[in-house]
């Protein structure tokens, strides 16, 4: 199997999808436009970036116009760098500002990773809420913030000409959901916010290309976070200890499933009063993570 590849989607549209989704193996998406292309996200590495970038001109001879980034993560921004010459940065207005704080700080977390020469390149254009990037031809490009949910920045890019939704990591495919940074009630509400589009084919920050049942997936394993969660506060256990007492039950094949703890740590979180997208400590809880993978580092293969 390639570690890349382009798919395509609908007249014009493509999905960049980076086998098996894992830490810091992220999707982005190419759309052409009558004059030039958007692209949803970039890398996590200098190398991976260029492979996008390879791929992009491979597939049409239009210039990279516009970059929109779904969120503040690295895996997700760090190649901003590559098309940033040619290219306006676009994203929600506080990816800016994590950006601008966090910097290259994913690269400490896996130091063993050939990351490349980077620097971080800031968003040029943000927004509030909602922004329609015009691609020509009576299309367009909806960018739509569903408040705290992944993180406290996410963006989700619709293209209701094509029925095809960019959801960055908002949703997962055959991966397991990640709210450390975020707020998993805030999360549920995007769902179903999602689910109102109506999109045909969905692209999510991680994972194969799917359609509409990642939202029922996502739900149900929200939903069970959830009751663990509530079970942890009433009464009075350890996120850790539950679940390693509960396990991963039918959400054990997601790839990554030691997030359960990350999970549950930001449920309880909010079950206890803190506000949706409150700082948690994120280093604890990796470390809690390495421990419910049976003490094996969590494995980034980019």
């Amino acid at each position: 199997m390639p570690d890349h590849g382009l798919e395509r989607l609908a007249d014009g549209v493509h999905a960049w999808v980076q086998p098996d989704g894992g830490w810091c193996l992220n999707n982005a998406g190419v759309v052409v436009g009558e004059r030039s292309v958007l692209l949803v996200d970039t890398a996590a590495t200098r190398a991976r970036a260029e492979r996008l970038r390879a791929a992009v001109r491979g597939l049409t001879p239009a210039p990279v116009r516009t970059v929109v980034n779904t969120h503040h993560h690295g895996d997700h921004t760090h190649g901003n760098l590559v098309f940033s010459a040619g290219a306006v940065v676009v994203s929600h207005e506080r990816t800016r500002a994590e950006m601008a704080e966090r910097g290259l700080a994913l690269t400490h977390v896996w130091p063993g990773v050939d990351w490349g020469e980077l620097d971080v390149v800031l968003p040029d254009l943000t927004y509030e809420d909602a922004l329609s990037v015009h691609l020509g031809g009576g299309r367009t490009a909806e960018l739509l913030h569903p408040g705290v949910a992944h993180t406290t920045n996410d963006t989700a890019v619709w293209l209701p000409h094509a029925g095809v939704l960019f959801a960055g990591d908002l949703l997962m495919s055959d991966c397991t959901p990640f709210a450390l940074m975020g707020s998993v009630r805030g999360l549920v509400r995007a769902v179903g916010r999602l689910r109102e589009l109506g999109a045909d084919v969905i692209v999510c920050g991680h994972g194969p290309v799917c359609g509409p049942e990642v939202l029922d997936l996502t739900e149900a394993y929200l939903a069970r976070v959830r009751d663990l969660a509530a079970y942890c506060v009433r009464r009075g256990r350890d996120p850790l200890a539950v679940a390693r007492e509960a396990g991963y039950g039918e959400f054990a094949d997601l790839r990554d499933p030691e997030r359960l703890v990350a999970n549950l740590h930001r449920a309880c979180a909010e079950l206890e009063g803190a506000p949706e997208g409150a700082y948690l400590p994120s280093a604890p809880v990796f470390h809690e993570m390495v421990k419910l993978n049976g003490g094996r580092p969590l494995t980034c293969l980019a």
